[in-house]
C-alpha cells in the first residue's frame, strides 16, 4: 500500500500538503515490470505518471536515420520520475521506457492526478515547477545523446 509518507519521499511530491498527498496515495498503485519489458512506448497515449521505486529503465527514442532506438537517458535512482508526458499536452510519450532490470514503480493515473493538482493549486504549482526541471534535464540528456550519434 502506498502512503502519504512514502510519497513525500519522492522529489516530485516534496513539501506538498498532507491533503494532496493523501488524495494522491488513494489513486497511486505499485506496478512491477520485469527486465526486458516496457513501462510505456514512444508515441503511445500518456495517461499515467510513473515514479521509480527500484530498478533501471532506459528511455529510448527512435530516429529515422538509425534502425535501432537510441538511449537518451537512464532512470535508475530511486524516486526519479518518468512519464511526465501524462501531465503535458498533447499527452503522448516522447520516448519508450525499457526496463533493463526488474523494476518496481508507483503509477499514478494522470487525469485524476491533474484533478488533485487543480483542487490544490499551490501544490500543483510546486509539482509543475518540478516537472519543468525534469523536462529540461531530459532535453539536455537527449541532446547530448543524439549529438553522439552523428
Amino acid at each position: 500500500m502506498i502512503t502519504k509518507e512514502s510519497l513525500a519521499e519522492f522529489d516530485l511530491f516534496r513539501d506538498l500538503s498532507t491533503e494532496a498527498l493523501e488524495e494522491i496515495a488513494e489513486i497511486a498503485e505499485e506496478t512491477f515490470v520485469g527486465a526486458g519489458g516496457y513501462v510505456f512506448h514512444e508515441g503511445g497515449r500518456a495517461d499515467q505518471l510513473h515514479l521509480l521505486v527500484r530498478g533501471s529503465i532506459a528511455l529510448r527514442v527512435k530516429l529515422t536515420s538509425r534502425p535501432e532506438a537510441v538511449t537518451v537517458s537512464i532512470v535508475s535512482r530511486a524516486r526519479q520520475t518518468l512519464g511526465w508526458s501524462g501531465l503535458v499536452a498533447p499527452n503522448h510519450y516522447t520516448a519508450s521506457a525499457f526496463c533493463e532490470e526488474d523494476s518496481m514503480l508507483v503509477t499514478v493515473p494522470a487525469e485524476r492526478f491533474m484533478q488533485i493538482l487543480e483542487a490544490h493549486p499551490a501544490d500543483g504549482f510546486k509539482v509543475m515547477l518540478r516537472v519543468t526541471e525534469i523536462i529540461s534535464d531530459r532535453l539536455r540528456n537527449s541532446r547530448q545523446a543524439l549529438l553522439k550519434t552523428l
